[in-house]
């Protein structure tokens, strides 16, 4: 398939050099690192995946699944970091695990591949049944396990709103392959409506932009509520002409915020803020395809440490999907109700408690 493209913006040929750059970094076992030596997370590993799906490097993106096939543990979980030939860091986050139902969803909806759903449905199956066992009865997903299995004591914002995303992800599959999976569906409207209606669930995280625009992104909150919620911090995280930062309290944008909070932006119908965005993403582009992760200003320098990072350069092309309506899954992080199961309403999901 061809690589996405925005009229005025970036071309196909320069997305397809950003999935090259993507493809020739990762390792023969299918492992797509951070960069060159650095570590992978399953997480950013699956959005990479979904990069190089986009950019008719299936063969690739089927490579990097085969590498979460044979790391996921008996119990679903994958941990937290991985080296070439190590675990790095072994804590077990519910996110980063619940992130392969997004991407198996994601790569059938490009592909409709029917055996390649149904080879990976009994990872997604383990995977979501761990991230399940992490729910509150109230129903926020508390953030990880330690490797001997005890659970961390909160959850994140950020983190249940892409797990509830991932939920929705993983019932498509199910639906779609003749799964029933009825208890997923209460987990998924439970969390959603701790999401919506119970902020103090989740620890404050307040200075970290994913917070503010992770719940519009993953579709929880969008109509007027979405929009509400963009205004009310836009000044905090937004340097115009530049990108959004990371953090609120420092001048440091990164491309995978500016990119993301552009999907946000299309998902409440605000096209022209989402274009704004993703173009101003394009200033920290090199001539390889390749994006630095973050830049200060007013210096000008890029952290961490000159790094020019898979995810980032993922969320680039996924942006760029998402906007120009290019692939069959386009819609999955801009109109999720096209293609997910339907969240109830507020005021419907509030009733439910």
């Amino acid at each position: 398939m061809p690589a996405p493209e925005i009229a005025g913006i970036v071309t196909a040929a320069e997305v397809q050099a950003t999935v090259d750059a993507i493809a020739e970094w990762q390792h023969p076992t299918g492992m797509i690192p951070w960069f060159p030596g650095g570590h992978a997370d399953p997480w950013n590993h699956v959005e990479a995946a979904m990069a190089l799906a986009l950019g008719d490097h299936v063969a690739e993106a089927h490579r990097a699944f085969d590498w979460l096939v044979a790391n996921q543990r008996p119990d679903g979980a994958w941990h937290q970091y991985y080296l070439a030939d190590r675990v790095e860091q072994d804590k077990l986050d519910a996110n980063v695990i619940a992130y392969v139902a997004a991407g198996v969803w994601h790569h059938w909806l490009l592909t409709k591949d029917d055996g390649f759903a149904e080879d990976l449905w009994p990872v997604v199956d383990r995977a979501v049944g761990f991230v399940l066992s992490l729910q509150t009865e109230r129903g926020e997903v508390l953030w990880a396990r330690h490797a001997d299995g005890t659970p961390w004591s909160f959850a994140l914002l950020t983190g249940s709103s892409s797990i509830c995303h991932s939920l929705r992800c993983a019932l498509a599959l199910a639906h779609e392959l003749g799964h029933e999976r009825p208890h997923w569906d209460d987990a998924v409207q439970r969390l959603a409506a701790t999401i919506r209606t119970e902020p103090d669930a989740f620890a404050p995280k307040h200075r970290w932009a994913m917070d503010w625009y992770y719940p519009v992104l993953t579709g929880v909150v969008l109509g007027d509520a979405g929009r509400e919620r963009l205004a009310a911090r836009r000044t905090a995280f937004v340097m115009e002409g530049r990108g959004v930062r990371c953090v609120a309290d420092r001048p440091w944008v990164t491309v995978a915020e500016t990119c993301e909070c552009a999907l946000a932006h299309l998902a409440v119908g605000d096209r022209a803020r989402a274009e704004e965005l993703f173009a101003w993403a394009q200033q920290h582009r090199e001539a390889d395809g390749r994006y630095w992760t973050g830049t200060v200003y007013p210096e000008g320098v890029h952290f961490p440490g000159g790094e020019r990072s898979t995810y980032t350069a993922a969320s680039v092309v996924l942006a760029a999907d998402g906007i120009g309506g290019c692939s069959a899954a386009s819609s999955l992080f801009v109109d999720p109700d096209v293609l997910l199961p339907a969240l109830a309403d507020p005021i419907e999901a509030f009733d439910r408690e």
